[in-house]
């Protein structure tokens, strides 16, 4: 091969494998975006019920028990948790370590995870009490039943768990949030 040859398949070799970076970011520009959209509606969601506080805390008993009833079962399936979760786990997996974006990654992932936890551990034991009342399918009534356990007491000490929960909940997806939006603007490659 004579040496222009040889120059102009150098070139596109590297055209080929400058493309190839280009086309790579560009694709994991898109799982940036939607993963910032599945980590968003998980904060909006959670922050929604946080900023019901004040109002919730001045309603009566009667009038509190049937507020909650109107949560269920819609706002109880978290797919964009649950989504949020995946999407971080392999965006995690795909990201260089040990760089910085990576570990905001890792960030944003354990704050997510500390999220959906608090909803387990804290928010749906008490879920069963708002709605022990309301009809519901089977299919409900299974899921409710799920790390459900007796709950005895006033009932401003299970609002005040409910609620302090979904506080805490808005808290760590804001930080998810947060720690993805800097893992995806500031150390971009």
């Amino acid at each position: 091969m004579t040496e222009p040859a040889c120059r102009e398949v150098g070139w596109r070799r590297l055209y080929r494998i400058t493309n190839h970076a280009v086309v790579r970011e560009q694709e994991h520009a898109r799982i940036d975006d939607r993963r910032l959209l599945l980590v968003a509606v998980t904060m909006a969601l959670s922050l929604a019920h946080a900023l019901e506080l004040p109002g919730k805390l001045r309603l009566k008993e009667a009038t509190y028990k049937s507020v909650q009833a109107i949560y269920y079962p819609g706002f109880t399936i978290g797919f964009a948790e649950i989504g949020g979760i995946i999407a971080l786990a392999i965006l995690l997996y795909l990201t260089p370590y040990p760089s910085a974006r990576f570990w905001w990654t890792l960030a944003a992932l354990v704050f997510l995870l500390a999220e959906h936890a608090t909803y387990w551990l804290v928010t749906h034991p008490v879920n069963n009490f708002w709605v022990q009342d309301v009809a519901m399918p089977q299919s409900a009534a299974t899921f409710f039943s799920m790390f459900s356990r007796k709950q005895t007491g006033d009932w401003r000490d299970l609002r005040n768990v409910w609620e302090t929960s979904h506080v805490a909940r808005a808290g760590l997806a804001m930080l998810s949030l947060v720690s993805i939006a800097v893992a995806a603007t500031f150390f971009a490659e």
